[in-house]
């Protein structure tokens, strides 16, 4: 593709006479960048459409294709799109079910509200994957009778799916009630017992690693118990049993439940994979006695998940804060924090907890201040984003700093033209600076040409509106192809440059 036309294609300021010709033009492609655009007109649309399925399905998801524009018979994929958005006609339901291509079947498989007899054809297709996409989807009734279903696979969806009335998750989950499986797709393609390579040299095998069957069907029923127990819909008392299971992926699936009882939380605290018990301690369900015992585990991961808990209190958030890496995020429990809570943490001694407090973006404005002049570069990083930080503030900072919060300086919203134009020419230079500003709305011509110096910088650079026509100009040559597509998108690129690039 011609990356100057693919940009002029994004162009917000391209005129429309251009666009027109634009369109003439435009390949498959290119076309699929200007259906992109939210300024097209019914005929551009249309015209589009015609240019390939694929556009005419992105057409539809954007809500501009509407279904009088839609020839069922040649864009099946785009009259699914608005079934699935709930736009399309339901009389496309009964052709489409009985399409040929599989593809299509699932896809239908898949949409909201179809009809009943619709609903049973699919149930009764004779590929496997379109009444599994039908199980995941469908509501509780079919969900029900599809659980009895003789191949593995189509359980499996019903599993998942939410709808799925909880006596029949519970059946599914125990195996007690059904007749065993009869088929799976591990036997489907292979003679058993077999097992799937982890990484199988075969170019077009879809199976998944691990995938095996010795006419149990042992993986997929595995995957069955597994998407039981991730579906809130199946009752606790019918999955409390897994917290002694050998599987790893089975007892992580129940530490993560919201509904675990304390008995079975405190079994799974004693995991003997670090995995399973971090699972279990960013789980809000688990008591305070085990967030406190769990806060103690050095395990791999299980006290940056308890950190992420969002009913971990505060004092034991605190040490967290100071016994692991918890990183640049705002934690739930700091983002609930009152503002009496927010001002005891930003008063802490410990940095890591002012740190915290500091990555939230709605502080007070005497808090935010008093964080910005903290003397901890970490505190002063975290809080460096901040709205409604002054110049002076932010100069502060990288004066006290330096190089350690220059980027997240340059970074906040509010930092003036001329402090980015400093931030730009300061010594040692800083790589991420140039992309903060770079695609800083304040960002001055003069530090955007600084900015253009740096490789990773430079498509931002060019694509930004205040760099002068001129330089805009020059880059739609450049070697690299990002940088000429960004310049030739910029708004600020002069009509006349644009009418001369367009054949």
């Amino acid at each position: 593709m011609n990356p100057v036309l693919c940009g002029l294609a994004a162009n917000p300021s391209l005129p429309p006479e251009l666009l027109d010709r634009l369109i003439v033009i435009a390949d498959t492609e290119l076309s699929g960048e200007l259906a992109a655009r939210t300024d097209l007109t019914p005929a551009q649309v249309i015209t589009l459409a015609a240019r390939g399925e694929e556009i005419a399905v992105q057409l539809a998801y954007a809500g501009l294709l509407t279904a009088d524009a839609i020839d069922l018979a040649t864009q099946p994929y785009a009259a699914l799109a608005l079934l699935d958005e709930g736009t399309g006609r339901q009389e496309w339901t009964r052709l489409l079910a009985a399409h040929p291509t599989t593809r299509c079947r699932e896809k239908l498989a898949a949409c909201p509200d179809l009809p009943r007899d619709v609903v049973q054809t699919l149930a009764a297709d004779e590929d496997i994957q379109v009444v599994a996409e039908l199980a995941l989807w469908t509501g509780p009734d079919t969900a029900s009778k599809l659980a009895r279903h003789p191949h593995a696979e189509v359980r499996r969806a019903v599993a998942a799916n939410e709808s799925t009335p909880p006596d029949v998750l519970e059946m599914l989950i125990a195996g007690a009630g059904l007749t065993p499986p009869r088929r799976c797709l591990v036997c489907d393609v292979e003679e058993t017992p077999f097992v799937h390579e982890p990484f199988c040299p075969r170019p077009h095998c879809d199976l998944p690693a691990g995938a095996a069957c010795d006419g149990s069907h042992q993986s997929t029923v595995h995957e069955i118990q597994r998407m039981a127990l991730l579906n809130p819909a199946t009752p606790v008392d019918a999955v409390v049993h897994f917290a002694d299971h050998p599987s790893m992926l089975l007892r992580s699936a129940l530490a993560a439940r919201p509904d675990l009882p304390a008995s079975v939380s405190a079994r799974l605290a004693e995991d003997p994979l670090p995995g399973v018990r971090a699972d279990l301690a960013e789980n809000p369900a688990i008591d305070d006695t085990l967030i406190r015992t769990l806060a103690t585990d050095r395990g791999h991961d299980v006290q940056r998940g308890l950190a992420h808990n969002p009913n971990v209190p505060l004092e034991v958030l605190a040490d967290l804060a100071h016994a692991t890496k918890i990183g640049p995020t705002l934690v739930p429990r700091i983002a609930a924090a009152s503002p009496e809570e927010t001002a005891q943490l930003a008063a802490s001694p410990d940095p890591a907890v002012r740190m915290l407090v500091a990555q939230r973006r709605d502080l007070p404005a005497a808090l935010r201040d008093t964080l910005a002049a903290d003397p901890d570069a970490k505190v002063a990083k975290s809080i460096a984003p901040h709205p409604g930080l002054s110049d002076t503030h932010l100069r502060a900072m990288v004066d006290r700093h330096k190089v350690q919060v220059i980027a997240k300086v340059a970074a906040n919203p509010d930092a003036s033209p001329a402090l980015l134009e400093e931030l730009t020419r300061h010594q040692p230079p800083v790589r991420r600076v140039f992309r903060e500003v770079a695609r800083h709305p304040h960002a001055t011509a003069t530090a955007l040409l600084t900015c253009l110096t740096d490789q990773r910088a430079r498509p931002l650079a060019a694509a930004h509106p205040n760099l002068p026509p001129t330089v805009i100009t020059e880059l739609l040559t450049d070697a690299d192809d990002h940088v000429a597509e960004a310049a030739a998108a910029n708004a600020s690129l002069p009509a006349a440059v644009m009418a001369k690039l367009v054949p």
